[in-house]
């Protein structure tokens, strides 16, 4: 299947510096801002809320927006290299700030242009935070679990029911999406906003690698939702998900790439007092180097083609973003491995980087979820019909 999406060409690709420039910004309050609470954010779950505003004053999450609403138009491009920069440091942090961009993403491609010009700007800008809540819907969408929540047309809107597992980025106030199974039929995606009468949420599980997100499960009971709220009526739904999906997925990469970096430079810096014996360990600096290169470039090179609204395939989307999760397993395992006993230490970022990277390989797409989209779409390719 071949897609076109309607973005902003990446100003990176035109010859422009302002991309480079906002990446260094953003890499400099990373060094600046967030290494220093990363223990804080993993041990004590610190919510990193003031430098996820940060981010968006800088203007990351409207990276994939057009000037004329508000965005910098740098393109997915740009704010992959940004989100690998957040990564670098904190691969939770990095995950946050792909949540505020998805929902930017769903904002963005939203034919409710009522509801994009009302919202969009402050939730680019961080003035307003939220989560992207459709992980139950992504996986519906692949038959691998059915849709947790119903909605009942009511006037004005409609009212939604049921219970939301694990939605992250949220908070009082923050907003999120919802996908629901309409009661006369097909799938509508609304705007929730936790906190409100008939959003509930609820704090009584505790994880590991994700305490600083605030991860929650949401419980509806008859939640209203205005029309004016609404991301796509049910006879919108495809076309809308259609719009989302490469955006939503590609941009998880960022998070890979940041990661996997950082955890080849635990090994370079294990390897000055341990060389001598992490020799013999199968996986090298240099050769996980080679791989990330690979990878990055492939990544960034999709992302680039997707700006400049080229034509590409949804397989090509899915493929990059197993490898990251393939990439991200293997170069966590292999820092700690190098690390050896120091890497258990509650300080030592090498056991929070293989917390991070398995996060990276199951958060949806899972790698299961993709992998099972692959082999239908290559069972789809043998027998001739189309995806």
């Amino acid at each position: 299947m071949s897609a076109v999406l309607q973005v902003q060409p990446s100003v990176a690709e035109t010859g422009g510096n302002a991309a480079f420039e906002l990446v260094g910004r953003v890499a400099q309050i990373t060094r600046e801002e967030l290494a220093p609470k990363v223990v804080d954010i993993d041990v004590k779950a610190e919510y990193p809320e003031q430098f996820l505003r940060h981010l968006g004053e800088l203007g990351m999450f409207g990276c994939a927006v057009e000037p004329s609403r508000g965005g910098t138009g740098l393109g997915l491009r740009t704010l992959i290299e940004c989100m690998s920069e957040v990564s670098k440091v904190c691969g939770s942090t990095a995950f946050l700030s792909w949540c505020q961009s998805a929902l930017v993403w769903y904002l963005q491609n939203t034919d409710n242009a009522a509801l994009r010009e009302r919202l969009q700007r402050p939730v680019m800008a961080g003035e307003v935070l939220g989560g992207t809540g459709l992980s139950n819907l992504m996986k519906s969408c692949a038959a691998i679990e059915p849709l947790c929540l119903t909605a009942k047309r009511v006037e004005g809107g409609y009212e939604i029911d049921g219970t939301l597992p694990w939605v992250s980025n949220l908070g009082e106030g923050h907003l999120f999406a919802v996908g629901a199974r309409a009661e006369d039929g097909g799938t509508l995606l609304a705007l929730a906003r936790a906190g409100e009468q008939g959003a509930r949420l609820n704090t009584s599980a505790h994880f590991v690698a994700l305490e600083g997100t605030r991860t929650f499960s949401c419980q509806f009971r008859r939640l209203f939702v205005a029309d004016s709220d609404i991301l796509a009526q049910p006879a919108e739904f495809d076309a809308f998900v259609r719009r989302i999906k490469p955006g939503f997925v590609l941009m998880q990469t960022g998070i890979a790439l940041g990661l996997i970096e950082d955890c080849i430079a635990i090994m370079r810096d294990a390897g000055r007092t341990l060389g001598h014996v992490n020799g013999f360990l199968d996986d090298q600096p240099a050769d996980l180097q080679a791989q990330l290169d690979a990878a990055r470039s492939a990544i960034l090179n999709l992302a680039a083609r997707i700006d400049a609204r080229q034509p590409f395939e949804v397989r090509e989307v899915l493929s990059l973003r197993a490898a990251g999760s393939e990439l991200a397993l293997k170069a966590s395992m292999a820092a700690m491995l190098h690390s050896g006993a120091k890497g258990y230490l509650i300080r030592n970022p090498a056991q929070r980087r293989v917390r991070e990277a398995i996060f990276v390989a199951i958060v949806t797409p899972a790698l299961k979820h993709l992998r099972k989209e692959l082999a239908e779409l290559d069972a789809c390719a043998a027998s001739g019909v189309a995806a």
